[in-house]
């Protein structure tokens, strides 16, 4: 699979790291990437996840790239098995392009059903002349989404492979008169983000009120927005991302609750 690149508009190449930004490590994945194809355009997605979550890096990207044009390349970094014996991949799904480390960074991209072709990265032609056991981002990643951004085939890269690395996401439980779930993520305001999805909240609700356990914590129904509160109120509702989420209306959940990921709730319906 292939896009034909090199006579259409500027390739978009896509970057989410840990990385930071104290560090000169972004700049010099944008640094290799642009050596190999000058034309290409480079959107930071972001740099700023906690240091090896890769289920943060999940998340994050794939609430970002279906807003992305067809034939987007997505470049994703979080790789703390980097020099390790954990696979690169590259893959074509959804319409879009994905570059990274073979650790469940792309889970939810590849979702059951989604028509997928992901290849092993092995062909060191595409790869710096010299590569870090601790760098694979700059080394690997960075030229080998280069190389797509021109049109390179997937399968110079390398074999193709049907058993990409699953992410241990946990799963609401439901029975008829309650959900438990946790919180999964905790973004830069304090809210925290779980993993019941909102079609399948709704459809337990069916109509009738929810009432939200969350430590010591009870919330009854779900705001439509943030500002439904006064500020220092706790409310529950259903983010941009499609998940319930606990928030504190101009203050942090996460702090207010001293909580944070793994974090216990429990849903009630009336």
């Amino acid at each position: 699979m292939a896009a034909n690149r090199p006579s259409g508009p500027p390739p978009i190449i896509t970057l989410l790291t840990d990385f930071g930004t104290q560090d000169a490590y972004v700049a010099a994945m944008k640094g290799v990437i642009l050596g190999v194809n000058p034309r290409a355009v480079l959107v930071d997605l972001s740099h700023d996840l906690p240091p090896q979550d890769i289920r943060a890096g999940a998340l994050i990207l794939a609430g970002a790239a279906p807003y992305f044009p067809p034939g987007t390349i997505h470049l994703a970094v979080v790789d703390p098995g980097v020099g390790s014996s954990r696979r690169g991949l590259a893959a074509y799904g959804r319409g879009q392009f994905w570059v990274g480390p073979d650790n469940g960074l792309f889970h939810l991209i590849f979702t059951p059903g989604a028509e997928l072709t992901i290849v092993s990265l092995e062909n060191p032609a595409y790869f710096r002349p010299k590569v870090s056991a601790t760098f694979h981002g700059r080394d690997i990643f960075a030229p080998v989404a280069a190389h797509l951004s021109l049109g390179v085939d997937l399968s110079r890269f390398g074999p193709i492979i049907n058993d990409p690395v699953a992410l241990a996401v946990p799963t609401p439980r439901f029975t008829p008169k309650t959900i438990q779930g946790e919180v999964i993520y905790v973004d830069r305001f304090g809210n925290l983000v779980s993993n019941l999805k909102a079609a399948a909240l709704e459809a337990w609700l069916g109509g009738g009120d929810l009432r939200l356990k969350v430590g010591p914590l009870t919330i009854r129904g779900l705001a439509r927005t943030y500002a439904e509160k006064a500020p220092g109120e706790f409310l529950a509702l259903i983010g941009s991302h499609g998940y319930l989420e606990i928030a504190c209306a101009q203050d942090s959940a996460a702090r207010r609750l001293g909580a944070g990921v793994g974090l216990g709730l429990e849903a009630f319906k009336k």
